[in-house]
């Protein structure tokens, strides 16, 4: 496949990084001890290979990659979108000898590394100059979110991410600043 020139670097870039999370996923799924959180591990596990081979494709192959990237859905499984399901919140503190990682540790290594690559997937895209690669990457992007959100999740569950809802002054405060304008019509149709 031709490719520009930063084409061929961010590909690099973003190859070097699924290394890093194919391996990192590789020693967490026979870390972990959650039943819950090994199972979302291990079915994450195939889309990142095929993420990576796609990319390797890219740069190897004359004629790309002939995959499609497999996209989760989004799951959600939380019911309220501003409140824990829990009330305790488990302190955390760093570990700066570490023998093995413990579940929260092995989340919130992957969710970074999730939350990293989202980012690194859109910032790519938008420089595509091949469209191919540009669809591969928006597609990459949505799959980092959803597994994201699906540990986001199990941390809220356990009580390692906390969340709650906004104070309604704050929330009265900011929506008070704006008012809605009425969209123009669409003459193209």
């Amino acid at each position: 496949m031709k490719l520009a020139s930063h084409e061929l670097h961010d590909l690099h870039e973003l190859i070097v990084s699924c290394v890093n999370s194919i391996t990192n996923m590789a020693m967490f799924k026979n870390m972990v001890q959650d039943q819950e959180l090994k199972t979302m591990l291990e079915t994450h596990f195939p889309a990142h290979i095929q993420d990576y081979n796609m990319k390797v494709e890219f740069v190897k192959r004359a004629s790309g990659s002939q995959q499609k990237l497999n996209v989760p859905n989004l799951n959600v499984t939380l019911k309220d979108f501003t409140l824990s399901p829990v009330s305790n919140f488990s302190p955390i503190t760093p570990s700066t000898n570490v023998q093995k990682m413990n579940d929260r540790e092995i989340a919130t290594a992957y969710l970074l590394t999730l939350k990293r690559a989202g980012k690194e997937y859109a910032w790519s895209a938008m420089e595509m100059s091949n469209p191919e690669i540009r669809e591969f990457l928006k597609d990459a992007f949505t799959m980092s979110c959803n597994h994201a959100y699906d540990v986001w999740q199990w941390m809220v569950k356990k009580g390692y991410y906390p969340l709650t809802p906004a104070n309604q002054n704050e929330i009265d405060t900011i929506s008070s600043m704006y008012n809605e304008i009425n969209e123009p019509v669409n003459t193209y149709v």
